[in-house]
């Protein structure tokens, strides 16, 4: 149930997770282009390795260990060490960029179009997301995402859970933090950005990580509004 809570001018939103269903998504594309190369492997454990290694490559960026990368080479770089893990190392570099930008590629949930789509005649309406700019408008651009600005992590120059990722973001739309609200499946980010002023939106993803998904089932913070999908979010907001 929504709270009193101050106007809300933008709301912005994760992209992976949230917005996509990344994992069915990159599951399909790798079983079909072994399929047609010939290559045997467990796709869905190779998948469930590419985004385990996820976070680690951005926390080098992070922690300051490594200078500004951008989220494709990062994808990049993990998806070469599998490769070469798999026995894959003799893929050419055309099959290579081409699997790499799987993540432009992905499916959103069901319900993400047309809520969207309702939710834009009220606010504006973006991405707050780690892909980078990129990546996130031809993700956009192939599912039909309504967007009406694309905020990479490169905007920031700050992977979340920085501080400066939401603040920048905010920062960017000339909107106080107070009135922009993160759409978000994931509780940490959801408290990361909260400790920053904003507001936020919990919707549950329970097959993000496939059947054994350990987190994220229900809302675990105080936040501002909780909704089953983005359609129930836009009812919860008063959109037509």
């Amino acid at each position: 149930m929504a709270k009193s809570t101050p106007s809300v001018d933008a709301l912005l939103f994760d992209v992976f997770g949230t917005v996509v269903d990344w994992r069915s998504s990159i599951i399909a594309e790798l079983t079909e282009f072994g399929r047609a190369r010939g290559l045997e492997a467990d796709w869905a454990k190779f998948t469930d390795a590419w985004r385990g290694l996820y976070q680690p490559s951005m926390e080098e960026v992070r922690s300051g260990r490594r200078a500004w990368t951008i989220l494709d080479v990062l994808h990049r770089e993990s998806l070469d060490t599998l490769l070469a893990q798999h026995g894959f190392g003799g893929l050419g570099e055309a099959d290579r960029v081409h699997l790499t930008q799987v993540w432009h590629r992905l499916r959103s949930w069901p319900d993400v179009v047309a809520g969207l789509t309702r939710l834009k005649t009220k606010f504006i309406i973006g991405t707050l997301s780690n892909g980078n700019v990129g990546l996130l408008t031809r993700l956009g651009k192939n599912v039909g995402l309504p967007w009406d600005v694309v905020l990479g992590a490169e905007t920031a120059r700050a992977y979340k859970p920085l501080p400066e990722a939401y603040r920048a973001a905010a920062r960017l739309l000339n909107v106080e933090p107070a009135r922009v609200m993160l759409v978000a499946a994931h509780n940490g980010d959801l408290a990361a950005a909260a400790r920053e002023g904003l507001q936020t939106a919990f919707i549950p993803r329970p097959t993000e990580y496939g059947p054994h998904q350990k987190v994220d089932f229900k809302a675990e913070g105080d936040w501002t509004y909780v909704a089953g999908d983005f359609g129930k979010l836009a009812d919860q907001l008063g959109c037509a």
